[in-house]
């Protein structure tokens, strides 16, 4: 994410890079922020610690780190009903509060090249099945794996279409393929390209595949915007849920299943019946153009709903606790 929007979109953008943790929560008290958001949680360059000095009354784990972050420091998490099922609340350290569509939108109105390029440009075979998934290597997991093997065995002409990310992870993974009985070249790799291309060239695709126990996230809503099928196996972390969400934010649960048998057999299912890929494909064409999935401003009315509520439940002296945000009819 570059940070042009981030400059452009408040009124006033402080460079804190160079301050330290306790310099920033000082400067967040002096400035009398209310609620504080973290969107880094415990991944690579976040800057949690600050929150430990508690800067704002409320404070709020939000969409970069999903899961908790162990905190008692972090008041509350942004989730929905589906990522963070009833129930699951003991788990995190968090008070959950439950977006009523989905936690997380994609931007409906970030460029797309016109132009979908041809299979042949893309390194893809113009007549095989197309399986495609764009996660980072770091979420492929060798169980998956086996099952993605097993899959192309059975679909004669298929390949497997990922994302370039080093020389080391190409080379691992055309030896772990022919392991398992896979020629090499069936995997292709496809490089970075600039994101309106990027998004376009989901369209060469057939079908996506989701990973576990991380599931594509934003990349999922790519695929999906750019009309291609999602198929997901949620597991039980709120990493693992994420795809299914948005799946369930389009009205499409015949993408949910329910175990990596039924994933296996979907997937199968799907690469081997074109008149019920196509007609997959149909139901997520109609549901893109109202989706609660793409319909970013009745999310940000949501969003900010929630934000009301801590806020006015702090004003009451009242402790942090889990709520639903009730939805907002257009």
């Amino acid at each position: 994410m570059t940070r042009s929007r981030p400059r452009a979109s408040p009124d006033r953008f402080i460079d804190v890079r160079a301050m330290s943790d306790a310099d920033v929560a000082t400067l967040l008290r002096d400035l009398e922020i209310d609620i504080a958001i973290d969107m880094m949680g415990h991944t690579l360059d976040a800057r949690i610690d600050i929150f430990a000095y508690r800067p704002a009354p409320i404070q709020v784990n939000y969409l970069g780190y999903t899961g908790t972050t162990g905190a008692s420091f972090i008041d509350y998490i942004i989730a929905d009903h589906f990522v963070v099922p009833a129930g699951d609340d003991e788990h995190y350290s968090e008070r959950v509060v439950r977006l009523p569509e989905c936690f997380q939108v994609t931007n409906s109105t970030s460029p797309v090249a016109e132009r979908t390029p041809t299979r042949a440009e893309l390194g893809l075979p113009e007549q095989g099945f197309v399986f495609c998934c764009f996660n980072s290597s770091l979420k492929l997991a060798p169980g998956m794996f086996d099952l993605w093997m097993r899959l192309m065995r059975r679909v004669d002409g298929s390949v497997l279409w990922l994302l370039r990310s080093n020389a080391s992870a190409e080379r691992n993974l055309r030896r772990e393929a022919q392991k398992r009985g896979v020629a090499p070249d069936r995997l292709v790799f496809a490089p970075m390209v600039p994101m309106d291309q990027y998004q376009a060239q989901h369209r060469a695709a057939d079908l996506f595949l989701d990973t576990l126990p991380y599931n594509a996230h934003t990349t999922a809503g790519y695929a999906l915007r750019a009309g291609l099928p999602v198929l997901t196996y949620p597991g039980k972390s709120f990493a693992a849920r994420v795809a299914g969400s948005q799946l369930n934010a389009l009205n499409l649960p015949d993408l949910i299943t329910g175990s990596l048998d039924e994933y296996e057999a979907r997937a199968l299912e799907l690469a081997t019946n074109p008149a019920v890929l196509q007609g997959i494909k149909q139901k997520l064409a109609r549901a893109i153009v109202n989706a609660p999935l793409f319909h970013t401003d009745r999310y940000r009315r949501h969003l900010e709903a929630a934000y009301t509520t801590m806020w006015e439940m702090y004003k009451r002296g009242e402790e942090p606790r889990s709520f639903d945000v009730e939805p907002i009819l257009d």
